[in-house]
Formats: structure tokens, C-alpha cells, sequence
């Protein structure tokens, strides 16, 4: 019998994967890269055609030193890792981490986790792709060398330990830009007037001021509207013209990576970094119960940009609408989306691996936010095979005195793909009503020409514009997209390195600059300038396409990237570092008590904490927790306490243990005390209160309020009991169904009935 060994990328497809080959294979993990560029070092010889240096990543020899063995016993070998750039790389690291053994090593890839998809795999393995390769590389080494040699410029500058990135400075730089442009916006006045009628048959209908005589006209002051309304006040509202019409609205394309980061956010809220991790447990597979087939692969790949469907998948989905809703809910031929001209082919867009797997079929094995991702995937997927909706429209226009206001409404005329994808039409409805009117009525009363309607009233509301909102993850990874910024693989990672390194911060779920990211931004811009180019980041992206297709070597990208960046380096080695440049603080509106100042925001040892900026003439810091995306001060309560030591309140605080007492006279006076929860019980040796308290390790015991001059205390529970010898306090031994008398010397103890 062969002696097969399958190595993944991922521990969490092994299950899936070997359920569906045979007791010949064994199936394990190389969990993600094995060999990377040292992190003491550039580890890249610029001068020798860049060739990179790679060592085995601390922490993995253990399981090098498995997978060499197993290969060595293995008789065929096969590299599964995902099927992308990264993918194909972290093979080649495998293939030369095996050493001999690798030349009996072929590569497999499969863009979803089904029986089919993985043994037709097995029967047509291949090379690996050196190009895919050599692309992945080329992205590493560039940003190494940013990285590596742009960041001892921040740090001789602004700070110690900061880094630059090649997109993550590229992101960081398009929040910065929107937070100016807030900052910088200066709003306009503007109105609407709304006209309420009614017509004949007592039916309300509302109509929206749009201009004279067919041409859109803005209110801009109340000047204009006094105007208006004297004009319009003594004469009567009559339809002027009614024009009907049906819309076909085509369904929205199956998801791309982006796309479902998008519409994850806007659903459920997701952040991008969730979206990614739920989807790559639909990928690498979930048991949904023996009945339907057990260990599943429920989606294809989820890091793609292409919108191409298989003919297997388009032949599935007819099957399945024809079936469950007729056929005249599928098109006369096959729908096929023309995928971005920078999109790389690789994959499907991502979809169900198997239609027949109902969302509500397999809930009860899915989690809350499985089951919601998949059912957002499967019925977007289905719903992008079926046929158009038909809406029926209607504009309404209604003139007073040369003015025309206007109104529109629609019914559903066919309900197309909308019978699945019941939600995502709403926007688009939306947008159709906004060609003609702010009012957004679903039906309008029936209306004929030159008909006259009863005038109700007429309200007049003053608007002022509103700054552009600030990116939140979907709406960033939309720009990136939108400009060719980065690729799938690459959103979620470039967000959350941004965030990790202090240059954005949250603000509910938007992105917000820190002054940290403010200052790096206008070094790089000034300093940097092609780093951040938009444009120069997107070229670069579609270098490294053009590797992947084998249409330009490694080292051509390479040298034509350096050439130019060597020259910016030199000229910012001889302005950069002469000046330090100051990071502005981040102010609070919290008013320090002892001095009067401002407070500021700083970052410690366990987090953000707010200080007095006159430290260290004033001491006077405070706590910040996390509230929702929220940062809030606790708030301080003032107890019934005086301070013994200065007389001044005593104030509960929050520490790195739990509350505890201080004096509101911090830092003159730092007397603390422990906070402790009495328990409305007498101590039995001195009478004092017995109060509740807790170890470090969060263990909790009971003491006398009066320690140390009274010593009694117990880990199990006081209770109110007597004891029949002593009259002493009998105490509740904790797990335990028995009763003990506390004093030692009387030895009274009795179960519990």
C-alpha cells in the first residue's frame, strides 16, 4: 500500500481533507510559512540582484523536524496549501526545507473543500508554479526594504520602535487625507420645501419643490423660499405630467473578497478582520451532520477578485431556481460578470460549494455568525443566476405658478431574484427614487392630467451640508479596491497593521488618524513622495500581476523600483533627522482637578490612560475603560470616608487588581486602602463587620473588617447560625454539604439535611 503524505497550510482543513481520501494518505500542517526573512536583519542582498536570505521561523523547528520525517517515509508527497501567491510560496519554502525528499513532491491546489474538488486535485498534480512564486516574493522583498529602510528615518525623527510600511503608509495617508477634508469643510445652507395634498378622492400624496418650468432649481436661502411661497399661495397644485415606466434592475454579481467585506459591515457590522475569520471556517470546512455528507467545505475561496463562475456551479444554480421557483425565474441564457482588468483568474468568485446545502438546512451545526455569512453568501450567489426584477415606476409632477414639485413611487411588477435577496434591493430602489424626488413613497394614488389637488399644507425646512463621513473598514477597502491598492489577500492585514501601530485609531466604527499617523503621513508625503502615491502603489501592484503571468522577471521589477527609491533615500538622509518633529497630543476635555489643565490621552504599560500634561509638577492621572467602541472616564465616586491621614474625601478607584480606596488629595497625599464588600455578618471574635475580599488570583475568603488587630478569617462561608456547644459561628464549608463551628478547640460539625 502507498505511503501518501498531504501537506496543508491549514490545521483546520485536515478533518475535511482526510475524510475524503483513503487510509493511504496521511494529512498535516505546515500552519502558514515555514522559512520568512529574518527580523534582525534586511536579510536582502540589494547588491546581488536581491537575492533574499531565509532562515526557518523561530518556534517551528519542532514541526520542521516532523514534516522532514514524514516525508521521509512518505512515498509520494503533496503540497495543498492555498491556492494563491502565498500559497504557491509557502510550498517552495516546504520543498526546501525536505531537502531530497522533495523530489517526490507535487503541488495540488483546489479552490474548494469538497470530495470531488480534492481527489480530482489528486489525480492532476503539478509543478510548482515558479512565477506565483517569484510574484510573492517580489511583494515581500519590496516591502521589506521600505520597511527596513524608511524606519530608522521615523525613528531618528518622531520615535523609537515606529515602522513604515508600502501600503500601510498608502492607507494610513487616505484617512489622513479624509480627516482634512473634514476638518476643512465649511457647510452650506440649503432648503427644501415639501408640499402636502390631497386629491379628489381624499388620497394624500407629498411632492417635493424640484424647480420651473423642467429645470432643477436649488434653494440656497430663505430669501428664496419667501419667494416661492408668495408665488405659490393664492394658486392651485394640478398634475402636469405623469410618466410610467418599467425598470429591469439585474441582480448584483456573486461576491469578490471586498465586496463581502462590504456588505458584511453593512448588514451585520462586521469588522473586516471578523468577515475574513468566519469565511475561512466556511472554506476549511464545518461537520453539518451525516445526512448531509459530514465534514464540508461549504465555500470556495474567499480571498479572490474575480467574478468567474464555473460551468459545474452556473449548471447547479439553474438546476436548483428552475426547480424551487420555475423557469421563468432564470434567464434565457447563463449570466457571466466581466470581471476588474486588473483581477487576477485564479478562482471563482466566492460561492456555495454545493447549492443543495439550504442555509436553514444546516443552521444548527453553523454558529450565529457562520450561519449569517453563509446565508449571505448562498442567497447572493443564487440570486446573482436568476432573472431581472421588474419595477414598475411612476413620476408625478405637479405645477403651481411655473414651480414644479415632483414625487415618484414604484410597485414590483416580477419580483425576479428579488424572491431570494430580499434585502439588497432596497438601495437600489432608493437610488432610482432620487433620480426625481427626495420623497420616497412605495405607491402613488392613481392621478390624471391637468387633475387639481387640495392644497393641505406647505413646510419650508432649512438643511445645512454635511462633511464627508470618515472611512470605516468597507468603505476603506472599497477605495483600496477602486484605486488598485493592495490585492484580496492583502485588505484585511493592511487595516489591522494600521490600527496595531497606533498611526489609526477606532471612533465607533469608523477610522480616525492618530496625531501619530497625522505626523508620520506628512513625513512620508514630504520626504517619501512615491512610497504614498496612489498611483505608484497601484503601478506596482500590476507589476507584480505582470510576474505571476510570467511576462517580466523578479529582478527587472526590483531594480527599476530601487533605482528611483536610492535617490529618495539619499536626499532624506540629508534633511530627515536634523530636527526632531513634536507628536501633538491628544486632548481631552476633562479638566484636571489639582490645576485646571486639559487632560491628555497617553499610552501605558496596560493601555491608554488620560494625565495631567503638567506632569511632573502635577501627578494626576485617570482611567480609561472601554464602553461599546467608546473610550469613557470612569466615573469617581466619593465615599463617606475621610482620609486619615489629611482629613481630604476618599475616592473609589480602579486598579490593576480591582477598585480600591485613595485619597482625592493624590499625588500631595497617596494614602489607599482596600476596597472591601461587607456581608452584614458580626465577626465572632470581636464584633467588628466581616467583609469580603479577593486574592490577587481572584479567590475569594472572608476576614474580619478590623485586620490585623483581629485575625479571624476563612476561605468557606460564615453564615448566621449558632453553634449548639460554643455559641460560636457556624460556617458553611464551600462544596461541601456539612457545617463547622469556626473556633477550632469545639470541633462541632454536622451535615446539612
Amino acid at each position: 500500500m502507498a505511503n501518501n503524505l498531504v501537506i496543508l497550510e491549514s490545521p483546520g482543513k485536515i478533518g475535511a481533507v482526510k475524510s475524503y481520501l483513503g487510509s493511504n494518505y496521511k494529512v498535516i500542517a505546515s500552519i502558514g510559512h515555514v522559512r520568512d526573512l529574518p527580523k534582525s536583519s534586511l536579510g536582502i542582498d540589494i547588491d546581488n540582484n536581491f537575492v533574499p536570505h531565509y532562515i526557518n521561523i523561530r518556534g517551528k523547528g519542532d514541526l520542521i523536524k516532523e514534516l522532514k520525517k514524514e516525508a521521509k517515509n512518505a512515498d509520494k508527497i503533496f503540497f495543498a496549501t492555498d491556492p494563491d501567491r502565498e500559497g504557491e510560496a509557502i510550498s517552495w519554502h516546504l520543498a526546501a526545507i525536505l531537502g531530497d525528499d522533495a523530489k517526490k513532491a507535487k503541488r495540488i491546489s483546489f479552490n474548494e473543500i469538497t470530495k470531488n474538488a480534492v481527489k480530482e486535485a489528486i489525480k492532476h498534480p503539478r509543478s510548482i508554479d515558479m512565477n506565483l512564486v517569484d510574484a510573492q516574493q517580489a511583494r515581500r522583498i519590496l516591502d521589506r526594504i521600505v520597511g527596513y529602510q524608511i524606519s530608522p528615518f521615523l525613528w531618528k525623527t518622531v520615535k523609537s520602535g515606529l515602522s513604515a510600511g508600502r501600503v500601510q503608509s498608502v492607507a494610513t495617508k487616505i484617512i489622513v487625507e479624509r480627516e482634512e477634508e473634514i476638518r476643512q469643510f465649511v457647510p452650506a445652507e440649503y432648503w427644501t420645501i415639501l408640499a402636502n395634498l390631497k386629491t379628489v378622492k381624499n388620497r394624500n400624496i407629498s411632492a417635493y419643490f424640484y424647480g420651473k418650468k423642467g429645470k432643477k432649481i436649488k434653494i440656497s436661502d430663505k430669501k428664496q423660499v419667501d419667494k416661492i411661497f408668495s408665488e405659490i399661495e393664492k394658486s392651485d397644485f394640478k398634475v402636469s405630467d405623469i410618466k410610467k415606466s418599467v425598470k429591469h434592475k439585474a441582480p448584483q454579481p456573486p461576491f469578490i473578497t471586498s465586496t463581502l467585506q462590504q456588505e458584511a459591515s453593512r448588514r451585520y457590522n462586521f469588522q473586516s478582520q471578523r468577515t475574513m475569520k468566519i469565511a475561512q471556517e466556511l472554506y476549511e470546512g464545518i461537520n453539518v451532520g451525516a445526512e448531509n455528507g459530514g465534514v464540508q467545505g461549504l465555500i470556495t475561496y474567499m480571498r479572490t477578485d474575480s467574478l468567474r463562475i464555473s460551468t459545474e456551479a452556473q449548471n447547479s444554480a439553474k438546476a436548483y431556481i428552475e426547480e424551487k421557483y420555475g423557469k421563468n425565474y432564470y434567464p434565457n441564457t447563463p449570466r457571466i460578470y466581466k470581471s476588474k482588468n486588473n483581477a487576477q483568474d485564479a478562482h471563482e468568485a466566492i460561492r456555495p460549494s454545493k447549492i443543495s446545502l439550504e442555509p436553514l438546512a444546516i443552521k444548527k451545526y453553523l454558529t450565529s455568525d457562520q450561519f449569517r455569512l453563509y446565508k449571505l453568501i448562498w442567497e447572493r450567489f443564487v440570486a446573482s443566476q436568476m432573472t431581472s426584477a421588474l419595477i414598475n415606476t411612476v413620476v408625478a409632477d405637479f405645477e403651481n405658478s411655473g414651480y414644479i414639485f415632483r414625487t415618484s413611487g414604484y410597485t414590483i411588477g416580477f419580483e425576479g431574484y428579488m424572491a431570494i435577496y430580499g434585502e439588497a434591493p432596497d438601495a437600489e430602489i432608493e437610488s432610482l427614487e432620487e433620480e426625481y424626488t427626495q420623497e420616497k413613497n412605495s405607491k402613488i394614488p392613481p392621478l390624471t392630467k391637468d387633475e387639481v389637488l387640495l392644497r393641505k399644507n406647505i413646510e419650508a425646512s432649512q438643511h445645512f451640508t454635511e462633511p464627508p463621513l470618515r472611512y470605516d473598514e468597507a468603505s476603506l477597502v472599497k477605495f483600496l479596491e477602486e484605486k488598485g491598492i493592495g490585492r484580496p489577500s492583502t485588505f484585511t492585514p493592511i487595516i489591522t497593521v494600521i490600527l496595531s501601530r497606533g498611526y489609526v485609531s477606532r471612533d465607533g466604527k469608523f477610522l480616525k488618524p492618530t496625531p501619530l499617523g497625522e505626523v508620520t503621513t506628512k513625513i512620508m508625503n514630504e520626504h517619501f513622495p512615491d512610497i504614498v502615491n496612489y498611483q505608484f502603489t497601484a503601478n506596482m501592484e500590476n507589476n507584480l500581476d505582470t510576474i505571476e503571468n510570467g511576462n517580466v522577471a523578479m529582478q527587472d521589477v526590483l531594480n527599476e523600483f530601487y533605482s528611483d527609491f536610492k535617490e529618495e533615500l539619499q536626499k532624506a538622509s540629508e534633511t530627515l533627522g536634523k530636527e526632531d518633529v513634536e507628536i501633538p497630543v491628544e486632548e481631552t476635555d476633562i479638566i484636571c482637578e489639582f490645576c485646571g489643565s486639559k487632560m491628555i490621552v497617553k499610552n501605558g504599560k496596560f493601555g491608554k490612560f488620560i494625565a495631567c500634561p503638567n506632569y511632573p509638577t502635577c501627578k494626576n492621572t485617570k482611567t480609561l475603560t472601554k464602553d461599546g467602541n467608546e473610550v469613557v472616564t470612569k466615573e469617581i465616586v466619593v465615599i463617606d470616608e475621610k482620609c486619615e491621614i489629611c482629613g481630604a474625601d476618599m475616592v473609589l478607584r480602579q486598579g490593576r487588581y480591582g477598585d480600591f480606596y485613595a485619597c482625592s488629595n493624590y499625588p500631595k497625599c497617596k494614602n489607599t486602602k482596600a476596597k472591601y464588600d461587607a456581608i452584614d455578618l458580626k465577626c465572632p471574635e470581636c464584633g467588628a463587620d466581616i467583609v469580603s475580599k479577593f486574592t490577587k488570583s481572584k479567590k475569594q475568603f472572608f476576614s474580619c473588617s478590623s485586620f490585623p488587630k483581629c485575625r479571624f478569617s476563612t476561605w468557606d462561608i460564615p453564615t448566621e447560625q449558632k453553634c449548639p456547644q460554643c455559641q460560636g459561628m457556624l460556617i458553611r464549608k464551600k462544596n461541601k454539604e456539612f457545617l463547622y463551628c469556626h473556633n477550632e478547640k469545639c470541633g462541632y460539625r454536622v451535615e446539612e439535611k
